[in-house]
């Protein structure tokens, strides 16, 4: 049957003060429909089948009332997750940590193939609260005896029907047969096909049952775009996008009341007419806000879906969600304040290599496949600025009173003995301000904005010759790389070849960015590149590589210098992705 609540907020719900203080931290204002209708049930110690797709929000379903059930002081796992694949159950384990990020002595392990088994043994004798895992590696941690599920309180089967495609669906059955008879069970699938019913009776206890319609009709005169971040970062991606694109005014859609403020002042000190719209506003400055974005007294609106309920402005003719959504339903909805009044509108998605499944979960949903489109080239920034440029001298030469600034010229011509066209080159200068207006002259800015080389260092390349001392490496970073330390090392068996895809994939950088590594015995460092947004620094702590968080800190804040490496630890394991100077 299909469950309803009258659930609005998160404050509504009986969950823990650090749950609540760690859902404020991150902005999160209110529950989706499976949350609302799930988190109750689950609070009151019932099992749920939820029949519900990726991206309505049914982690945090999940994970919530299962970290409010946690007994303190038990080093045993008292939650497990059954995830069909690698990448989700990462992304669930990262789930977890951020919602329990107020929790004291709080331990989740991910656990699945491929990964080596020896730093998941340590943290499962170190002790854990929660695991999440592929069937057939927790199966095998239970057959070893080191995973051990006597305290269980709850068990999660997510994604059940996808299990049951990739032939896990027995090892889930004698998974489900050793754990203990007293635990909460609540299991997830987007399809309820007959073996997986037949496993929801035979091992759930009078199930509450909650069925979640994705609402997903879409205005077909919406151009949907895909950005799959690489290489460069979002602020400046963003930017290139602005710059190029041609709308009059644009909603960037962000997850966290905090992030609107930060985004929209830095759009501002890039030049951009901006304001800032989440539901810590008052209602009068709100309808405010909406009024001037009417009236084009700004042009860029950052705000979070809450605020943007019900927005409806005609001259919104494109999207941007900066933040992917993880609920199909807030797509929808997101990209529903363009393509207004029968107009054309424009949407426009950030996408990493680890939300492709929510990705292909919004795709599925609406039964449209979403265009790949590439970043604007410096080049193609350029062209748009000189068209931009003429446009402006078109514009002023139709419609400006310019007798006195032809006198002007003329005075100065005649004191001076300057060339007009040499005077006409100078007033661009002038108007142009700082930004650079040709591809050359962008380039131009980039090197100059670098530091000035180090006499005493070899230049800096593929085929360089190192500069090294005997039995001492150099400390410094190359130039414009920063060193940052990584609480992974050898006693966890990473290779250098772990550090570069784990950063590759989860900062959304290219690998020809990562410099150089060193691996220690209980950590490493990894130069990347300077002035890392503190949103990929925060993500990078809670990034799993060889059973470890990586907890990214840069190297000066870190404390005290690295340790020495063991005997033998040296040139092999220096690795990078691209440009990088062994010291």
């Amino acid at each position: 049957m299909s469950t309803q609540s009258p659930v609005t907020s998160f404050a509504e719900l009986a969950l823990p003060a650090p749950l609540q203080q760690a859902l404020a931290d991150v902005g999160y204002e209110n529950p989706s429909a499976i949350q609302a209708a799930t988190i109750p049930a689950l609070l009151d110690g019932r099992d749920v089948l939820g029949q519900a797709q990726t991206g309505t929000g049914k982690t945090a379903a999940f994970a919530l009332p299962a970290l409010a059930s946690l007994q303190s002081g038990s080093r045993l796992p008292q939650v497990l997750v059954l995830t069909p694949t690698r990448e989700l159950a990462i992304q669930v384990a990262e789930a977890f940590q951020k919602y329990a990020r107020h929790l004291k002595s709080f331990h989740v392990l991910p656990i699945y193939g491929g990964a080596d088994y020896r730093g998941q043994l340590r943290q499962l004798q170190r002790g854990v609260q929660v695991v999440v895992g592929t069937p057939g590696r927790v199966m095998d941690h239970m057959r070893r005896g080191s995973l051990d599920l006597s305290a269980l309180r709850t068990l999660v089967l997510d994604e059940a029907d996808e299990m049951l495609r990739m032939g896990f669906i027995d090892d889930v059955q004698w998974i489900l047969e050793q754990t203990p008879e007293q635990r909460q069970v609540a299991l997830f699938s987007a399809t309820m096909p007959d073996a997986i019913r037949r496993i929801a009776q035979k091992h759930l206890e009078k199930p509450v049952e909650v069925s979640i319609e994705v609402q997903t009709v879409i205005n077909e005169s919406i151009r949907q775009r895909v950005w799959m971040m690489a290489g460069v970062h979002k602020l400046d991606a963003l930017t290139r996008i602005l710059e190029v694109e041609e709308f009059d005014a644009a909603i960037v859609f962000v997850r966290t009341r905090l992030a609107t403020a930060e985004l929209a002042d830095k759009l501002a000190a890039r030049g951009y007419a901006t304001a800032a719209l989440n539901g810590d506003i008052p209602q009068k400055q709100r309808e405010s806000t909406i009024e001037k974005l009417k009236a084009g007294k700004f042009d860029i609106l950052v705000a979070t879906d809450v605020a943007a309920r019900g927005l409806d402005v005609e001259r919104i003719s494109h999207v941007i969600n900066y933040d992917i959504p993880y609920d199909v339903e807030a797509y929808v909805h997101r990209i529903g304040r363009t393509g207004r009044a029968g107009r054309q509108g424009d949407a426009i998605l950030f996408a990493a290599n680890r939300e492709r499944r929510l990705l292909r979960a919004i795709e599925k949903a609406t039964g449209q496949t979403i265009e790949k489109m590439a970043l604007p080239s410096v080049a193609e920034l350029a062209d748009k600025r000189m068209a931009r440029f003429k446009q402006r001298i078109t514009e002023t030469l139709a419609t400006a009173e310019l007798d006195a600034f032809r006198k002007l010229v003329e005075d100065y011509q005649a004191e001076y003995g300057v060339p007009v066209m040499d005077i006409a080159a100078a007033l661009g200068a002038l108007a142009q301000g700082d930004k650079p207006l040709t591809a050359r002259a962008e380039q131009e800015k980039k090197e100059k904005k670098a530091s000035k080389p180090d006499k005493n260092k070899p230049a800096a390349g593929p085929g360089a010759e190192p500069s090294r001392e005997r039995g001492k490496t150099d400390a410094r970073p190359d130039k414009g790389m920063e060193r940052f330390r990584i609480e992974v090392g050898h006693e966890h068996g990473v290779k250098p070849a772990n550090i570069v895809g784990a950063i590759a994939n989860e900062a959304e950088l290219d690998a020809q960015y990562i410099g150089r590594i060193e691996i220690y015995d209980d950590h490493s460092t990894v130069d990347l590149p300077e002035g890392m947004p503190p949103e990929i620094l925060r993500h990078l702590k809670s990034v799993w590589v060889s059973g470890q968080r990586l907890q990214a800190s840069r190297l000066k804040d870190a404390g005290g210098k690295p340790r020495k490496r063991k005997q033998g630890a040296g040139k092999k394991n220096r690795q990078g992705g691209g440009k990088k100077q062994p010291r």
